[in-house]
C-alpha cells in the first residue's frame, strides 16, 4: 500500500515532521551499546534543532553526563529570523546532572541555516553531526556532511538508499544504515492542524503529543552499532523450493529476484537482487553489494532497469555472498 501520509507530505513540501524521543533513545543506545565511549570527549552538532523543542537537544542534555560529551551545540533555523545556538560545555558540577546554569543561549547573526557561514564555522570543533533534517533538503544535507568528513547520524526517507548521491557511498561502505529495524517505523510529531489520510491506522497521541506513524524512514549513519555485524542463518535453494520459493531471472542481467531476505539461499554464488528494505539486514562480512537495479541510467552503479517476462519489478539491491571464510562458516 502506498505511503500516502509521506506522500501527502512531500507534495506539501512539509518539513514540520520532528522526531519523538523514544526514537532518538533506540537510536542513540544502539551505538553507546556497542561502544559506550562512542561519545566521550566528543563535541555533537545538531543543525536543525532550535532547543526551545527539539528532542535531540533534550535527548543529548539529559545524557551529557552518560556520553561523556565535551560539548554539545544545537542550532536552530528561523526565517526571516535570527538563528538561536545553544551550548552545553563540560565539565558540569559532577553530580551526574546538567544544570540550567550550564547552558548557554544565544541569538545568532543571521538565521541559523545549516547552509550559512555560522554554521560552517562551528564544524571546526565538531565530531559528530545528528539530528533530522528537512526531507526536501536530504540530498544536499548529505553532500555537506561528507564534504566536512564528519561522523553522523540523521533521518531520512528509506528511498533515498537509490538516490546517485547516497548509493555509492553505502555500496562502498562510507555510510550505511542505522540499528532501528524498518518495520518498526517511525513516529514523528506533527502541527496541531496535521490532517490523517483516511488510510492511516497508527497512533494519533503520544505522551500527550500529535504523532503520526511514518514506516517509510530510516537512519543513515557512518556510527557502528551491532546489529549490522550479526549473520544471517539461511537456508540452501533445494530448502527454500520445498517452500514453494521460486527463483526467477531478470530479463536483461543475469541475477536472481529475491522477493524476501528470508529467501536469500545461502549456496547461490552469483547475484541476487533484494529490496532495498533488506538493507537493515546488510552485514558487510557476509555480503558484498555490486549495484543497484533502479532505471539503468541513473549512476555507473544503476545497471539495469529490473524487469521479468516483461513485468517492472521495484528498485532493487544487488548482492552476492562474500567468499566463505572460517568466521562466517562458524556462522
Amino acid at each position: 500500500m502506498p505511503n500516502t501520509n509521506l506522500n501527502k507530505a512531500k507534495a506539501a513540501k512539509n518539513d514540520e515532521f520532528y522526531t519523538v524521543i523514544a526514537d532518538i533513545e533506540r537510536e542513540m543506545n544502539a551505538y553507546y551499546d556497542r561502544d559506550p565511549d562512542v561519545f566521550r570527549g566528543k563535541t555533537i552538532l545538531c543543525p536543525c534543532d532550535d532547543p526551545t523543542w527539539s528532542n535531540f537537544t533534550k535527548h543529548f542534555t539529559q545524557n551529557f553526563v552518560r556520553y561523556g560529551l565535551k560539548k554539545l551545540i544545537c542550532t536552530g533555523y528561523h526565517k526571516d529570523g535570527k538563528g538561536i545556538k545553544y551550548v552545553l560545555e563540560g565539565d558540569t558540577d559532577g553530580n551526574g546532572k546538567v544544570e540550567e546554569a550550564d547552558i548557554v543561549a544565544t541569538e545568532m547573526e543571521g538565521d541559523g541555516d545549516f547552509r550559512s557561514e555560522e554554521v560552517q564555522e562551528l564544524l571546526e570543533e565538531v565530531d559528530f553531526i545528528i539530528t533530522n533534517p528537512p526531507f526536501s533538503l536530504f540530498r544536499e544535507f548529505i553532500a555537506w556532511i561528507m564534504k566536512h568528513g564528519k561522523k553522523f547520524s540523521i533521518i531520512g526517507n528509506l528511498n533515498a538508499i537509490g538516490y546517485s548521491e547516497v548509493f555509492p557511498l553505502i555500496m562502498e561502505n562510507q555510510i550505511w544504515v542505522g540499528a532501528t529495524n524498518f518495520n518498526k517505523g517511525m513516529y514523528f510529531k506533527v502541527p496541531d492542524n496535521y490532517e490523517y489520510a483516511d488510510t492511516y491506522k497508527f497512533d494519533r497521541v503520544r505522551d500527550g503529543v500529535k504523532v503520526m506513524r511514518v514506516p517509510a524512514t530510516c537512519w543513515f549513519t557512518n556510527i557502528d552499532h551491532e546489529s549490522r555485524h550479526e549473520f544471517l542463518d539461511l537456508c540452501t535453494k533445494a530448502q527454500l523450493k520445498k517452500r514453494g520459493v521460486e527463483f526467477r531471472k531478470y530479463d536483461s542481467y543475469n541475477a536472481i529476484e529475491v522477493s524476501k531476505g528470508a529467501y536469500i539461499p545461502k549456496d547461490h554464488n552469483g547475484i541476487m537482487g533484494v529490496p532495498i528494505s533488506w538493507l537493515d539486514k546488510y552485514n558487510p562480512d557476509q555480503f558484498e553489494i555490486v549495484g543497484i537495479a533502479n532505471h539503468g541510467k541513473d549512476s555507473e552503479y544503476d545497471l539495469f532497469a529490473p524487469t521479468i517476462d516483461g513485468e517492472t519489478i521495484y528498485k532493487r539491491i544487488l548482492i552476492r555472498h562474500k567468499p566463505t571464510t572460517d568466521e562466517t562458516e562458524a556462522h
